[in-house]
């Protein structure tokens, strides 16, 4: 919370427009006017300072006050809406990106579904060493990744069926799933827990563990992963150190995803 910040960061953060910012959240949980009453209680500030903050608001034009309490006022389309109207996939997700490979240590990146392949459109490197060289731009076969798995396994059943009966898989490692039955499970079982695994079978010694990307409507529209080697952690030990802050950055670019398509389409390829 906020008084938490305020310890980590002192001077360095400044609690009244930390309040302001609250004040105006509130109004999105509000239809019509609200209340000071309301305001207070749904800031979890006293009713003075929620006061201060609503009048300062008010002052920039911001927000009006009627008889029967607070409206806010198109003004507060203005902070901001310029600067996020038009924004794209790649500058929604990069930030995302840089946070979790800070985390994590390993690289990371978002891809598209763009045929039978997964195009990356985002990525962020660590500093180890990859054998194999991915940039924006890339493509892969979809069946052998995790993302590839992850966007397959949120198509509708039967546009699934289609692509899995058209691609012809190669066994680019002895591990590579190339059956077409093996294949179907394989990303049947990737929709079925949410996250797409794929131990070695792109490349030897190149383990990818991957989370769908959503939209303002619920549709899956990317994918975003971690890549490292097989060889320094049991696939447990992946599992339980990466997943959880996987799924983190997959609901954050999803819900920065939702939050800007709701004033302008987002360019997500």
């Amino acid at each position: 919370g906020a008084a938490a910040l305020k310890e980590e960061l002192g001077s360095g953060f400044l609690q009244s427009l930390a309040r302001g910012l609250d004040v105006l959240r509130a109004f999105g949980a509000v239809r019509g006017p609200a209340r000071l009453t309301e305001i207070a209680r749904l800031t979890g500030l006293p009713r003075a300072t929620a006061r201060r903050s609503l009048i300062t608001l008010r002052h920039l034009g911001y927000v009006r006050e009627d008889e029967d309490g607070f409206r806010v006022l198109p003004r507060v389309l203005e902070l901001g809406h310029a600067r996020v109207s038009g924004l794209t996939l790649v500058e929604i997700a990069t930030p995302h990106l840089a946070e979790l490979v800070l985390r994590v240590h390993e690289s990371a990146s978002v891809a598209v579904l763009d045929g039978e392949d997964i195009r990356y459109v985002a990525r962020v490197a660590s500093s180890r060493i990859m054998h194999i060289d991915i940039r924006v731009g890339t493509r892969l076969p979809a069946y052998a990744t995790s993302m590839g798995r992850v966007l397959l396994g949120a198509l509708p059943e039967e546009e699934r069926a289609a692509f899995l009966a058209g691609v012809t898989p190669e066994a680019l490692t002895p591990r590579t799933v190339t059956t077409p039955e093996a294949l179907a499970e394989a990303v049947a079982d990737t929709a079925r827990r949410g996250y797409g695994w794929v131990e070695q079978e792109l490349e030897e010694g190149l383990r990818s563990l991957a989370a769908p990307v959503t939209d303002g409507r619920g549709r899956v529209v990317a994918a975003v992963n971690v890549a490292l080697h097989a060889g320094r952690h049991s696939e447990e030990e992946s599992l339980t150190a990466l997943l959880p802050h996987l799924l983190e950055t997959a609901a954050a670019i999803s819900a920065d995803l939702a939050a800007v398509s709701r004033w302008s389409p987002v360019r997500v390829s």
